[in-house]
């Protein structure tokens, strides 16, 4: 006979240990009255064994409401993963899935016979993404609301510009945002994000967590932020739902105290002003606002201006000088009967845009070969100034950089990105796309630098910074031996639905993905003096899915091809 392997609860075993015990002891059949007893012990065997039956059938209800759930989940996502995982809410649910809620799951039918699944799951989780992919997706999620100036509101119920998979923030997404904020000590966005969640709890929107946990953490991030009213007013709120809750009565009274404390230093200060007279004359209050409007605006201020679209513009003068025409380099043979199309994007840096210029054939096979190569981008502090380490044609998978305060390679947190080098062996294609660049730059190629192709994350960006060695880098590009990067030539291998642009903040320009452009700059004069307004960045991409590959070009090789200017500026 065969039989199945069965889990029994402890309580189950145990009872049955008694009851052969009892049984090999005492003979029950020669006594009614302890067969009496029996019946009862029987009667709540059946009513335990139920419970247990119950639990377990709402169990697999769970897990089964889960699979359809799953189910349906993935089905839309995989018809088109890269459309789908372009919003950046998904993207941070998926975490939040794999790292998170699978694991839940895991423990929930732990103990069921379904050991096939339990061993692929236990064997699957190890790739699953980690607390750190969970934390890093939230904290995208955060820098887009900040760049962007999107509302709570309008991340969590999914309405973002050209959102094609729409989705919803549950109250523990936005509570889990909350907490993640919360932890950095950030109270600012911890306020927004709880906020969110205590707003959807009161809208009635059903959640396992409670509007005290909610709360408590709301109403201390808003004192954090020096508000100690508001913070006193959710504080009586939590205690309403909860009047035992000892932190938040301990809190009451210490917000009540620094109110009546601030109250009676104003009356104080207050009487002292009225006893000094007002030494501010209009006149200089008037000074102090104009020199705080024509201030100069922070670089990261001109940044996040111009990811939204905003900044400087052209003036209708220097827009009449910008045209679009047909391109063929001196009348290269190549271009004679097939010129390319060419737009000025901006006159100083001067920027030209080239259209057409790469096929969709030649985007994914540069996908396809960059694709298992990638790696976490790594690259100098746009704040310290210190230049990246070229490793280029030493490791074709990674940039480096060193750390200026340890001295050892590490990964920068402001460039959200994956990247892959590759070189003309790897492909026929990849050699015909260099020499493209080669015939309409007129620049030669074999000094460049092996075309880098990138994938950007959730929130993918990457801050200002200078492509060129400074000044006070003489020996940045040394270990190449082919002197400065005197141009960028960038191809945008996808559109990107929002966000995600180029951006030079010093002079205002903005420019914006589009698939199968290349842009062109640039970053020395011809006198090989570096020019300061090619500073660039990129956006964080809001929705969308962003690649693009750029090759630097260097000196080495171009004494004949571009010969010094006669100014330093020329």
């Amino acid at each position: 006979m065969l039989w199945m392997r069965m889990e029994l609860p402890c309580w189950f075993v145990l009872f049955l240990s008694c009851l052969q015990s009892l049984s090999a002891h005492n003979d029950f059949f020669t006594s009614i009255g302890q067969m009496t007893d029996l019946l009862y012990t029987e009667k709540d065997l059946v009513t335990s064994l139920k419970d247990y039956i119950k639990a377990e059938e709402n169990k697999l209800e769970r897990v089964k409401r889960w699979a359809d759930k799953m189910d349906s989940l993935t089905a839309t996502a995989t018809q088109d993963p890269e459309g789908f995982l372009g919003h950046p809410v998904n993207a941070f649910k998926l975490m939040k899935r794999l790292n998170t809620e699978w694991g839940n799951l895991e423990s929930l039918v732990l103990s069921d016979t379904t050991d096939v699944f339990i061993s692929n799951l236990t064997i699957q989780r190890q790739y699953f993404p980690t607390d750190e992919d969970q934390t890093g997706a939230a904290k995208a999620l955060l820098r887009l609301q900040d760049t962007y100036r999107l509302d709570a509101n309008t991340i969590s119920i999914g309405d973002l510009p050209g959102v094609t998979h729409k989705s919803h923030m549950t109250v523990e997404d936005c509570f889990e945002l909350g907490k993640i904020a919360y932890s950095d000590v950030d109270y600012y966005h911890t306020e927004l994000w709880m906020a969110q969640a205590l707003k959807q709890l009161d809208e009635g929107e059903e959640s396992t967590l409670d509007k005290v946990t909610v709360l408590d953490y709301l109403s201390y991030s808003i004192y954090q932020q020096g508000e100690i009213e508001r913070a006193l007013e959710y504080t009586k709120r939590l205690l309403e739902l909860d009047p035992e809750h000892q932190r938040a009565k301990g809190n009451l009274k210490y917000f009540e105290f620094q109110l009546e404390k601030a109250k009676k230093s104003a009356e104080e200060e207050s009487a002292k002003q009225e006893e000094r007279g007002k030494r501010e004359t209009t006149e200089k209050k008037k000074k102090q606002k104009s020199q705080k409007t024509f201030s100069l605006i922070p670089e990261r201020k001109k940044y996040e201006m111009l990811c939204r679209g905003e900044g400087i513009r052209l003036t209708p003068r220097r827009q009449s000088r910008l045209f679009c025409r047909y391109h063929d380099n001196n009348r290269n043979p190549k271009f004679v009967l097939a010129p390319v199309k060419q737009q000025d994007e901006w006159d100083s840096p001067y920027i030209v845009r080239y259209l057409d210029i790469i096929s969709n054939t030649e985007i994914e096979r540069v996908k396809e070969l960059a694709k298992p190569r990638l790696r976490r981008a790594t690259i100098s502090n746009p704040i310290t100034g210190v230049l990246e380490t070229a490793p280029y044609r030493i490791s074709k998978r990674r940039a480096t950089v060193h750390d200026p305060q340890t001295g050892k390679l590490t990964t920068a947190q402001y460039r959200v990105s994956k990247s892959a080098w590759l070189t003309e062996y790897d492909d026929p294609m990849i050699e015909k796309i260099n020499q493209r660049i080669e015939d309409l730059t007129g620049l030669e190629m074999d000094t460049a630098e092996e075309l880098q192709v990138a994938n950007y994350g959730v929130g993918g960006q990457y801050e200002p910074h200078f492509d060129f060695g400074r000044k006070d880098e003489p020996d940045a590009f040394k270990e190449l031996g082919t002197g400065n990067r005197i141009a960028t030539w960038l191809f945008y291998m996808s559109d990107v639905s929002a966000g995600g642009a180029t951006v030079f903040p010093d002079v205002g320009a903005a420019v914006w993905p589009k698939k199968g452009t290349a842009v062109f700059w640039y970053n020395l004069f011809a006198s090989g003096e570096g020019d300061y307004s090619t500073r660039h960045a990129a956006c964080p991409v809001l929705v969308g899915n962003k690649w693009v590959s750029n090759k630097w070009i260097h000196e080495r090789g171009q004494e004949w091809r571009r010969p010094c200017g006669l100014s330093e500026t020329e």
